[in-house]
């Protein structure tokens, strides 16, 4: 007790950039990102660092099911012209737990390839 910690949150990009048509998907992720600045300011006195990762386009089941047309189109706005994979997003936590993060608080890392500088 009193030896500080690290709370990582997940948040997305569309939470940062808002979404067409994912009205409560984008209002979630927003909170999330809200809620990380919040409890930064609020906890980092106990020495608790609380930061998110914001994934972009990512190599997903989810994605997997995607007509071919709409991945490869997502693929082309990205300016390294891949789907993120999994394990780029759980680098980016890895890092932000990790003693080399010890003075990275309150900030939201987007993992996106630069989908957003791409489009």
């Amino acid at each position: 007790q009193g030896h500080g910690g690290v709370i990582l949150n997940a948040a997305s990009i569309v939470g940062i950039d808002g979404n067409f048509g994912q009205t409560n998907y984008v209002a979630t992720k927003s909170a999330v990102i809200g809620m990380t600045k919040v409890w930064a300011r609020e906890l980092g006195p106990k020495g608790i660092r609380v930061n998110a990762v914001a994934p972009g386009f990512i190599e997903t089941p989810m994605t997997a099911k995607m007509p071919d047309h709409i991945y490869n189109k997502m693929v082309e706005r990205t300016p390294l012209r891949r789907a993120g994979k999994p394990e780029d997003i759980a680098n980016a936590y890895l890092w932000l737990a990790s003693d080399e993060a010890s003075f990275v608080n309150g900030e939201v890392i987007r993992v996106d390839g630069g989908i957003v500088i791409g489009t």
